[in-house]
């Protein structure tokens, strides 16, 4: 092999390393978005969970209130029931008397299922917040990681980089420029093997016979006749 195709060779791992911190280094900040978005889901579910109780307790009070205008209401017919000499208006007033006890007794039903709502309500809370300390728990030990991982990968790049100005010394202006368009080109595989069965194993299809015996003797830069990479005899 050629000595500056083998330092192609060597250029073109660091290349791939670089080009994989990178890849991994966009994925961490959408990794750690959809963490949080997880985390904004619980959040939700707590919050929901708070308001339909408060909505509860609002339904309650309102109850309340109606028992307590319809109790003071009561009252007040019967002082004046107490206060008639007229049996006519006696008795209508114990038909209103009636009439509002009776709606006293529905408020208070529906007092009572609110109230058992009311603890289903605080029962669903507790679940809620519980599954948000748990999330909670999982999303900052998540980010944390993630974190760390990109302080290795950004270590890992500034490494890599560094190993890239040394493998790069010496080549040619030109090959650098060749090298840099397929590498775009190929997707990170400018520099590939041929085989004996003259199969580029870059494009995986087969060279001419000139072109492998090329790539072979070393005497000039070899290239695939279909995808152009630089070849070397594997």
């Amino acid at each position: 092999m050629r000595d500056d195709v083998q330092q192609l060779l060597s250029l073109q791992k660091i290349d791939q390393t670089i080009q994989s911190l990178n890849k991994e280094l966009v994925k961490i900040p959408q990794q750690q978005e959809a963490a949080k978005e997880r985390l904004a889901n619980d959040t939700a579910a707590v919050a929901a969970a708070k308001k339909a109780y408060q909505e509860n307790e609002v339904a309650i009070k309102n109850v309340e209130l109606d028992i307590g205008t319809r109790k003071d209401t009561v009252t007040k017919l019967k002082n004046q029931q107490f206060e008639t000499k007229k049996n006519e208006e006696y008795t209508r007033l114990g038909s209103e008397v009636n009439r509002y006890e009776e709606q006293i007794d529905e408020f208070e039903t529906q007092e009572l299922e609110l109230m058992e709502v009311a603890d289903q309500r605080k029962s669903d809370i507790a679940v809620a917040e519980e599954a948000l300390g748990k999330t909670q728990a999982l999303v900052d030990e998540e980010i944390s990681g993630l974190e760390d991982r990109a302080t290795q990968y950004k270590e890992q790049l500034a490494e890599a980089e560094s190993q890239r100005a040394q493998a790069a010394e010496g080549l040619e202006e030109d090959l650098m420029d060749t090298y840099t368009r397929l590498y775009d080109k190929r997707e990170g595989a400018a520099v590939a093997a041929v085989t004996r069965e003259r199969s580029c194993k870059s494009c995986h299809v087969q060279v001419t016979p000139a072109t492998y015996a090329l790539a072979q003797s070393g005497a000039a830069i070899s290239h695939c006749d279909n995808c152009g990479a630089i070849l070397y005899p594997e």
